[in-house]
């Protein structure tokens, strides 16, 4: 599937996949302003173009290596460095059908090329019922990322979904909220949650930026590597810094972190059957406060 869970305590699944991160050995102990642009929080760009990946069987583009911070031990599959243009008008996005057989909302395959307003977008809103959460991004950072976010958005696929995962450091030792999978129901009791997606899947960009607090990053399954689908993830405490740096970080939030911060001390609705940690067929812990993105913006 193109999104779920990837903590490594479970073991990924071939049709259906659960999209969160997993525990790494490694700590970073670094705090990242809210305010921080997007493009000084990732450092390197990355490579966009390329069809395939491991499951493909071809050779995965990659990122080149990233200035900022770096943690050590990640468990990242090899990829291979490689420039992209600096034109972004020039980069071609490469999306590709899930074939995994996972639970999909399909309204088609977003455009290669980036469109103006694309190039040009410095945010991305989620208009929810708790109030405007809103995440600066940028095309520089992660064109196809931020494509695929933009052509979803005009097509509706997020509005009135929910966000579905909820981790507290008291419950799972991670602060993360999830969202993004067009089919979950957010009651830590529905078994798919957590394994819906797009239909289609693309290529990791920026890899290596800690997820720090007030980080967004794209959610895929556990060894996956270049899998990734709508599925997001909001880290709201620096204590993520302990996860590898293996994950797209397409973008940092500006304002209504204080949403989610009252989302986590609502607390979690535990996923029965071992909760969602061990759990391999789908399903998640869910915020007790109810977390609904009644429209979802590029701009």
């Amino acid at each position: 599937m193109t999104d779920t869970d990837r903590q490594k305590q479970p073991a990924s699944r071939t049709a259906r996949r659960t999209t969160t991160p997993r525990v790494g050995p490694s700590r970073v102990g670094l705090g990242v302003g809210v305010g921080l642009s997007v493009l000084a929080l990732v450092g390197g760009l990355v490579a966009c173009g390329g069809t395939s990946d491991k499951a493909a069987g071809g050779e995965s583009p990659s990122a080149a290596p990233s200035a900022g911070p770096s943690v050590t031990e990640t468990e990242l599959p090899e990829v291979t460095p490689s420039a992209r243009p600096t034109d972004l008008r020039q980069i071609s996005c490469q999306y590709r059908k899930d074939d995994t057989g996972s639970p999909a909302k399909i309204v088609g395959y977003p455009p290669k090329r980036l469109t103006r307003s694309v190039i040009k977008a410095t945010q991305m809103t989620l208009r929810t019922n708790l109030g405007d959460i809103v995440i600066d991004v940028s095309a520089e950072a992660t064109p196809c990322a931020l494509n695929s976010f933009a052509f979803l958005a005009e097509k509706n696929f997020f509005d009135n979904t929910v966000c579905h995962r909820l981790t507290t450091m008291e419950s799972n030792g991670l602060g993360l909220l999830q969202c993004g999978d067009p089919q979950a129901k957010g009651d830590g009791k529905n078994p798919t949650d957590g394994t819906g997606g797009p239909g289609y899947l693309f290529d990791d960009e920026n890899i290596g930026v800690p997820l720090a607090r007030g980080t967004v990053f794209l959610a895929q399954s556990p060894d996956a590597v270049n899998a990734n689908g709508s599925q997001f993830v909001f880290s709201y405490t620096d204590e993520n810094g302990q996860l590898p740096a293996d994950y797209t970080v397409f973008g940092v939030v500006s304002k209504g972190l204080d949403i989610i911060d009252k989302v986590a001390k609502g607390g979690v609705i535990v996923f029965p059957d071992g909760g969602d940690i061990t759990n391999e067929d789908g399903g998640s812990n869910a915020p007790k406060t109810r977390v609904l993105i009644k429209d979802l913006t590029v701009s």
